[in-house]
């Protein structure tokens, strides 16, 4: 049988299942990525497992979301987190190394193995024929002790290249059209596989570029083929020998199918605040701008820095811009001092940062209130910048830098110089100063976790009850994002290892009442939640499933899930549920106080659940899409417990 990329990576690494689309299959882990916003979780979660020693074949921990320093919080969770690395066999990245993802493609990954990381957007390293994953950090620390990870089975969705891009058109562009086409509901449930012959004509970083923000599709995963380009650029990070060819059959299918001419894109642009919101530039041009950013693992590449420095050379920014530079990786911003890109950066006003994460979580450069921000970021949910009441748009490093010039959104095919000739180096920079590797078994040993004031344990689930009385305590709409659940940002962030604080930040961007009366009702009984579709959608951070469970929340009811955060529910012991149809989710408002009866019973039988209004005598329809291993876990009040009776057994 002939098979596509992603169909023979699947089938190497299948432990349990069919492949078939909608069934739960296991698979088994070769790598991990965590970062510090979701790694502290990980560590503490491999204590309580008792873990000896990493059983993956390469895991790394990577500081590069929480890098501010205003007090000992996040320093101190930097120094649990080597010391958790020490102890558990993992690489170590350190503050100023970059970003996780661009930092793992130029020094660990491999094509043909499987990621698993606890931050959505891991799925950048499908650019280098890997299956590449996000997941909740459960999951990750599941995959480290050796565990399968179990997901369902994705349909395939084909992308087709043609075509060569234009001038002033790069691989931003190309991802934008898809999420033109398809908004951020048009991956969920599938992999996305590039083929056909425009790849010739897309680098291996255009590839990441792409592959990163198959997250904002809701796309299980971005796979591409690991061909010449990636042996190209395995070989410039003397790393040759890691490289397999892995390519399609000749006659591979796939599930849907759909074509990409290159040549016929333009610059793109997403509009506040979503990235599905995508309008050509010229649509939105002349808009005035405040600040103009480079960076981020969505534009990672020492390309996409070079090109917005040709772009401001001998010139200078538009007065009143804050234009701002984020290096990727410190390996990357040594290429661009080495070959003079700062040099340009500098004299035109551009603000130079360290390499890391930085305003695309919210870790500074908040733009000012009421002004328009222009990012290279993957993602503009509300208030994600820092900035409650922000407007920020998603677009490529030509556009951005174009625009820093004048102080207005322009399209870069308008400016009177010729396009940049920019190309990687021959021979980057190899550094692993700030890469820690693993200690060796017997030395790990000897290595205790350091952990600060601001680490508190993970508290005991309970298990799901039989009966309850529940108050919808929040009713919300479309496309809710994990950011809104619960922020990132250098306020909420450095309480990522302390629960019942980070918890005081629940949905505050959605209704500041939340905490307190959720509070006022936790020894009550607790509460339900109701929402609309891709409820969930963005980052993979388990705080935002940890943090309404903490204060009450027993069930979740939408019209639909994002993939990771309905896993992170059931991983906690919240119970997923979704309206039978659309008529049903209209009976409830907030306020309503609902009843479910023989809850147990009823999700062990089959998929449908009957949730009773009390005081309007009105029944809801709703539906559980949990295998019978995630029932047992959900049964058991979530997968800690699940683990703990298990191996009692």
């Amino acid at each position: 049988m002939a098979l596509n990329v992603t169909q023979k990576l699947i089938k190497d690494h299948l432990l349990s299942g069919e492949m078939t689309p909608g069934e739960e299959i296991g698979l088994k882990i070769d790598q991990t990525l965590t970062q510090d916003a979701t790694g502290t979780m990980v560590m503490l979660e491999l204590e309580a497992m008792g873990l000896d020693y990493a059983k993956t074949e390469v895991s790394a921990q990577y500081v590069d979301h929480n890098l501010i320093q205003e007090d000992s919080k996040n320093p101190d969770d930097h120094l649990f987190l080597e010391s958790a690395a020490q102890r558990f066999g993992i690489y170590f990245s350190r503050p100023g190394n970059g970003v996780s993802h661009p930092v793992h493609m130029q020094r660990l990954a491999v094509p043909g193995k499987t990621l698993l990381g606890s931050d959505s957007h891991t799925c950048a390293n499908g650019a280098m024929g890997m299956l590449a994953m996000g997941a909740g950090g459960i999951d990750v620390a599941m995959a480290i002790a050796g565990e399968p990870f179990y997901v369902k089975m994705p349909e395939v969705w084909g992308i087709y290249l043609e075509g060569e891009l234009p001038k002033w058109v790069s691989a931003k562009d190309v991802i934008l059209e898809l999420l033109r086409r398809h908004d951020v509901k048009g991956g969920v449930g599938k992999i996305i596989e590039y083929h056909g012959p425009g790849l010739k004509n897309l680098s291996a970083d255009d590839r990441h570029v792409i592959a990163n923000m198959g997250a904002e599709l809701g796309a299980t995963g971005t796979v591409f083929p690991s061909d010449d380009e990636v042996k190209r650029y395995l070989k410039s990070q003397d790393r040759e020998d890691d490289w397999t060819e892995i390519l399609a059959d000749d006659d591979a299918k796939y599930d849907l199918s759909e074509t990409i001419n290159l040549s016929e894109l333009e610059p793109l642009i997403a509009k506040p605040s979503s990235p599905g919101n995508v309008v050509p530039v010229t649509e939105v041009a002349g808009e005035p701008i405040y600040q103009s950013y480079i960076g981020s693992s969505a534009n990672p590449s020492y390309r996409d820095f070079a090109m917005a420095a040709e772009i401001v050379k001998g010139k200078q920014v538009a007065h009143g811009v804050s234009y701002d530079i984020n290096p990727s990786s410190r390996q990357i911003l040594t290429d661009l001092v080495k070959h003079g890109h700062m040099a340009s950066l500098l004299p035109s006003g551009a603000r130079l940062h360290q390499a890391g994460c930085n305003g695309c979580i919210g870790m500074g450069q908040a733009p000012a209130t009421g002004k328009n921000s222009l990012r290279t970021t993957p993602r503009n949910f509300p208030g994600r910048s820092g900035t409650k009441e922000d407007s920020v748009f998603l677009c490529s490093p030509e556009t951005a830098a174009a625009s820093a010039l004048f102080g207005k959104i322009i399209d870069p095919r308008t400016l009177d110089m010729d396009y940049p000739n920019v190309k990687d180096p021959d021979q980057p920079t190899i550094d692993m100063t700030l890469l820690d590797k693993p200690l060796l078994p017997e030395e790990a040993k000897k290595v205790g976790l350091e952990k600060g004031p601001n680490i508190a344990s993970i508290p005991e689930m309970d298990e799901l009850p039989d009966e309850m009385e529940l108050p919808v305590l929040l009713k919300m709409g479309d496309n809710i994002s994990t950011d809104e659940i619960l922020a990132g940002g250098a306020r909420v962030l450095p309480y990522r290892s302390n629960l019942p604080e980070i918890s005081k930040f629940t949905f505050e961007i959605v209704d500041e009442s939340y905490y307190d009366r959720a509070m006022d009702i936790r020894d009550e009984g607790g509460h339900a939640l109701v929402g609309g579709y891709n409820y969930g959608q963005g980052s993979s951070r388990e705080h935002a499933a940890l943090a309404p469970r903490f204060l009450g929340t027993k069930v979740v009811i939408v019209k639909d899930f994002a993939r990771i955060h309905w896993q992170n529910l059931v991983n906690f012991g919240v119970l997923p549920l979704t309206f039978s149809t659309d008529e049903e989710a209209d009976k409830l408002e907030q306020g309503d106080i609902l009843q479910f009866s023989g809850l147990r019973d009823a999700i062990q039988k089959g998929e449908e659940v009957t949730a009773t209004v009390k005081g309007k005598n009105e029944e809801v329809k709703l539906r559980h899409t949990l295998s019978s291993r995630q029932v047992d876990m959900m049964l058991k009040g979530g997968l800690i417990n699940w683990v703990r009776d298990r191996d009692k057994k």
